[in-house]
């Protein structure tokens, strides 16, 4: 806008200046014709009254002497009687352009080498027309045009320079205010609710400036509504927590009632970070900071000590690897855990029985896979599996696990990939970028460790059942 300004304005100065310019010099440069004729007419006029009273050549000679230059001045008697053609001074106009002067009795110019002439016809008391000459040099014609023309044009470099000056100033004033609105829009967007920009500038601007503050306004409002939502909702669910943990209780000993109490006292877990992080307005699960995350190889032990005891309810076999040493993730212990209870509860609920599972942990240099494979039937469309609010096809799925983990994994700069499993079934790979690079597409290789083991790898075919 700024730039666009400046150019308009030097344009419409530029032809302004153009248009007054260019007249104006040729006006002076015919006033300069003019006053240049004009004194060659008062030298003529001063030589007239002596060729009424006289026309002797030596008295006419002393006339034109003292009326001006002998060069630039000739006068042309015509004979008359028994008096022969006088020609005193230097002729140049041509015979002529004299005689036409002095047949037609009216002055006229003629243009001559190095300038013009100016032929006077005077009467003689004789009745003959004699014409007086009058050279005007070139020179004498154009003096003075050339520095009034360089005046002209520096008043009007002038004029142009300071138009623009003055157009990059109001460009300023009005590109600053729409730059800070700009920026505002940025920081809003970036998570800064405090954001505001100031209401200055052009009444546009303003205006802009004001909206935009509304609107921020109106964010900040929403999402502090929107937490209060989601804390009252998640407090609701305290008093069926409540009935739950009570029953419980009274399940006596067991395996079962076990499992219950801990997966009751879970969820109050859950529900209370849900009530704190809508309070606090900020995620408490992140993996914030250096040394920030947890030890990948404690969770997934954690995790399937928790659905072993289903897993032996229902006759299924399970194998965890990779688990021995503790292996640090950029991840925050509650997200990981969340993520395997979601993966592993669609293996438990989409397939049957007696079907085989197995997580393995794979720690890389750069990044650590965590793959959940199965022995089921596997899935028969991956890709709207991993959509958001698609299922498998199987009833009663959502999708939401799914994008639960892949939120974990992109969060850090990796993915998740649906395959199939050397067990046969589903594989679900969750690549944890530990540096924040994003991964190759093609498949990924992570390097043995100098002690033989294999870390990871990802590379075979993927076939879709």
């Amino acid at each position: 806008m700024r730039w666009a300004l400046v150019k308009v304005c030097l344009a419409v100065t530029t032809m302004v200046v153009v248009a007054f310019a260019v007249p104006l010099g040729l006006v002076i440069k015919e006033m300069a014709r003019d006053r240049a004729f004009s004194n060659a007419e008062r030298e003529a006029a001063a030589v007239a009254p002596a060729l009424s009273i006289t026309t002797d050549r030596d008295q006419l000679e002393r006339v034109v002497a003292s009326a001006g230059s002998e060069d630039g001045m000739a006068v042309h008697i015509p004979a008359s009687g028994d008096s022969a053609a006088v020609d005193i001074g230097r002729r140049r106009a041509a015979d002529g352009d004299v005689a036409t002067v002095r047949k037609l009795g009216r002055a006229s110019t003629t243009e001559v080498p190095g300038g013009s002439t100016l032929l006077q016809p005077v009467a003689l008391s004789s009745g003959e027309i004699a014409v007086v000459e009058v050279y005007v040099p070139e020179a004498e014609v154009s003096n003075g045009v050339a520095t009034a023309w360089a005046v002209l044009a520096g008043v009007g470099v002038a004029l142009i320079v300071g138009s623009v000056a003055v157009a990059d100033r109001l460009g300023v004033r009005m590109v600053k205010p729409a730059q800070k609105l700009v920026e505002g829009a940025h920081e809003l967007g970036e998570g800064k609710l405090g954001v505001r920009v100031p209401e200055e500038g052009p009444i546009e601007l303003r205006l802009a400036a004001v909206a935009f503050n509304s609107m921020a306004d109106q964010v900040v409002q929403l999402l502090v509504n929107e937490r209060e939502l989601a804390a009252d909702l998640s407090h609701r669910l305290r008093t069926p927590l409540t009935v739950l943990r009570l029953n419980a209780a009274s399940l006596g000993d067991g395996p079962a009632a076990e499992q219950t109490r801990a997966a009751v006292a879970q969820l109050e877990r859950e529900v209370d970070t849900i009530i704190r992080t809508a309070r606090e307005a900020k995620p408490q699960t992140a993996a914030v900071g250096p040394g920030a995350g947890c030890d990948a190889a404690e969770v997934v032990r954690e995790r399937m000590a928790f659905w072993s005891a289903l897993a032996e309810d229902e006759g299924r076999k399970v194998r965890v690897a990779g688990v021995e040493r503790p292996v640090r993730i950029p991840v925050a212990r509650a997200d990981l855990a969340a993520a395997l209870d979601a993966l592993l509860g669609n293996v438990f609920r989409h397939t049957p029985e007696g079907t085989a599972f197995a997580v393995d942990v794979h720690n890389g240099e750069d990044a650590v896979i965590v793959l959940v494979s199965d022995a089921g039937p596997g899935i028969r469309d991956p890709e709207a599996a991993m959509a958001r609010g698609r299922g498998s096809g199987s009833a009663g799925s959502t999708g939401l696990g799914l994008d639960i983990v892949r939120r974990l994994a992109e969060g850090t700069g990796g993915d998740v990939r649906i395959g199939s499993s050397v067990l046969g079934g589903t594989e679900v790979r969750i690549w944890i970028q530990l540096d924040g690079r994003v991964p190759e597409r093609r498949g990924h290789r992570v390097r043995r460790r100098r002690t033989g083991r294999l870390v990871s790898t990802f590379n075979r075919p993927r076939s879709h059942p």
